[in-house]
């Protein structure tokens, strides 16, 4: 039996993986595959990457760079930009991503095309697992149907396909890839057992199997979900307790000494990452095929969807109590990472609030001690190299973007004329007299 045969193989440590897409969530995988004792090949349409990965050099901040450099060195770790070499692998991750198109909706083009690549080499017994993240019913309704058609095998009989949800939380330092735990959901029983059983080798986390690649698909979207769902209600009552004039953060610290039934959610100047501002847009894409309204994941994506132009609006307000309008005045953000000491900035808000100060005739700069250089809509922007007093006390107005711990916000209070903390960071600096908290 194929399932035999398979179990057979990672057992004894002899499949042959292959990781496709080398990013954030690829090259952690890849890495930890090898590292389990499994000969790995990664895939990656960036020649950048892949020559950064044959000569031992690490680009992703949640990989150890000795560990990739002793695996390459070790003939356990390769990567390459021809997929023909698919044809001679037993186990096979896709972790391409799955952005939003111009019109806000699923853009599925690198899983499609990942797939029709891997079609042409896919052989006899091998396993296919969808890691990326994309509405339900992505694995049985396209993928399934790709694979087979371009490789003239029968899914279930002739190989396996599932779908596992990448868990990947940049900058985390308790949970990685090797300890969180996995969710497994493959088409037949067979191929969800033995897609399991290779991530069991793999992880020291638990692996959890479920039904179906769309119990799998929708989980993941309902993990992000519920955390968009809830970043939107605080973001809704920042705007509250401003008018109010009380604390949201005074607030949520007071809500979170209740030791049961409540979760601390923060505000901020919008989403980041990769999956938080994206996967409702999944699932509310995929509704509309079922006539269904998802009217309150609907509104929490419009909340969270307007807050960097909330927080300018709030930023012109600071500047006018200068009599200073924001056409014109010299405004420094203070990170552009989408979270706090890492190096990512995909679907930072500060991009799209520096976008709308620059749109209002705001001369900005940046200052992020993680991003040295941002790419944002085609064009390349470089960022002060060092944090002065004299850029600060130039500044008219400092925004505080990301909550960085290695910035000295200290020095920032003293020298700046006035600041707008979008973060809270600065909650411990006793000095407040030119601090304003979102």
């Amino acid at each position: 039996m194929i399932k035999d045969k398979i179990l057979d193989l990672i057992h004894k440590r002899t499949i042959s993986v292959a990781v496709i897409g080398l990013g954030y969530v690829g090259l952690p995988l890849a890495v930890e595959k090898a590292r389990a004792g499994f000969k790995t090949t990664g895939f990656d349409v960036q020649q950048k990457k892949v020559d950064m990965v044959n000569q031992g050099i690490n680009y992703i901040g949640d990989v150890v760079q000795e560990d990739l450099a002793s695996l390459v060195k070790n003939g356990m770790l390769r990567a390459t930009s021809d997929f023909s070499f698919v044809k001679d692998c037993d186990f096979i991750a896709i972790c391409v991503p799955t952005p939003l198109d111009e019109h806000q909706q699923p853009d599925i083009t690198y899983v499609r095309d990942s797939v029709m690549e891997i079609a042409k080499y896919l052989k006899k017994d091998s396993i296919v697992v969808l890691e990326s993240t994309t509405y339900p019913g992505t694995t049985e309704e396209l993928v399934k149907p790709l694979l087979e058609e371009g490789s003239g095998l029968v899914c279930g009989e002739e190989f396996y396909l599932g779908f596992s949800p990448e868990r990947v939380d940049p900058g985390n330092l308790l949970y990685k890839t090797k300890n969180t735990p996995k969710v497994v959901g493959g088409i037949g029983k067979d191929a969800t057992e033995v897609i399991a059983a290779m991530y069991r080798a793999v992880l020291s986390s638990d692996v959890t199997e479920v039904s179906s690649p769309a119990v799998a698909e929708m989980e993941k979207i309902l993990e992000n979900t519920y955390r968009n769902v809830n970043i939107g209600l605080v973001n809704e009552l920042a705007q509250l307790c401003h008018e109010m004039g009380i604390s949201i953060w005074e607030v949520i610290d007071a809500a979170k000494t209740k030791p049961y039934g409540f979760q601390a959610f923060y505000p901020g100047p919008g989403l980041g990452g990769h999956c938080i501002p994206l996967d409702p847009y999944y699932l509310s894409w995929k509704a509309r095929e079922y006539g269904f309204h998802t009217s309150m994941i609907e509104s929490s994506m419009m909340i969270n969807d307007r807050m960097p132009e909330y927080t300018v609006e709030r930023a012109s307000k600071i500047l006018n109590r200068f009599r200073k309008a924001l056409n014109g005045s010299k405004v420094l953000v203070l990170g552009v990472a989408y979270k706090q000491d890492i190096d990512d900035y995909r679907e930072s808000p500060a991009l799209k609030v520096i976008e709308i100060l620059e749109r209002q005739g705001a001369e900005v700069t940046y200052y992020d001690p993680w991003v040295a250089e941002y790419r944002y809509k085609g064009r390349a922007v470089q960022g002060l190299k060092e944090l002065t007093k004299e850029t600060l006390q130039e500044s008219d107005l400092v925004m505080v973007t990301a909550a960085h711990s290695n910035v000295d916000y200290g020095f920032v209070q003293q020298h700046a004329k006035a600041i707008f903390d979008t973060k809270n960071v600065m909650k411990a600096i006793k000095n407040r007299d030119n601090i304003e908290v979102l």
